[in-house]
């Protein structure tokens, strides 16, 4: 019985110290042209690209990093790649985008053509590329969109 408790506490410290503390995490580079993760900011036409931005009748639920058309799109730590995750219901040039996870966060890219859906990448690794958004957006600073799964600002993290 003694046995079976201390390798239950074992098994629990290990458990424990391979959580990560997401409120500690910083994302890493996303566009290989961008390297600090520049923001977008405002655009006449299209608004502003922080988090909690008008956006007519609602609110912007994610934060543009900038990152210029067909620019590779990198793993900002690593990260299992989860599926696919589209920004609109109706189909147009950007209409793509991937759910991610690791370091203790979910997390959508949006406007980026993923080189795969599923999987797992390394910080730095390629994700895919950015796809055409002055196709769309004529005249807006082109970005990835960053969202939280749970909606949540994801700021802290840049």
């Amino acid at each position: 019985m003694r046995l079976y408790i201390l390798l239950s506490f074992l098994l629990l410290a290990v458990f424990c110290s391979s959580l990560v503390d997401a409120s500690r995490v910083k994302f890493g580079t996303l566009c290989s042209r961008n390297p600090s993760n520049r923001q977008r900011g405002c655009d006449k036409k299209y608004g502003c690209g922080h988090y909690g931005a008008k956006r007519g009748n609602r609110k912007h639920m994610g934060l543009d990093i900038m990152c210029a058309d067909g620019d590779t799109v990198v793993a900002p730590f690593d990260v299992k790649l989860n599926g696919r995750s589209m920004p609109y219901s109706q189909n147009n040039a950007i209409n793509d985008g991937i759910n991610l996870s690791g370091q203790g966060l979910c997390f959508k890219l949006f406007y980026v053509k993923p080189d795969r859906y599923s999987g797992t990448l390394k910080k730095g690794q390629r994700i895919g590329r950015m796809l055409p958004m002055q196709r769309v957006y004529p005249g807006i600073t082109s970005h990835v969109h960053v969202q939280m799964c749970d909606r949540s600002d994801p700021t802290k993290y840049f």
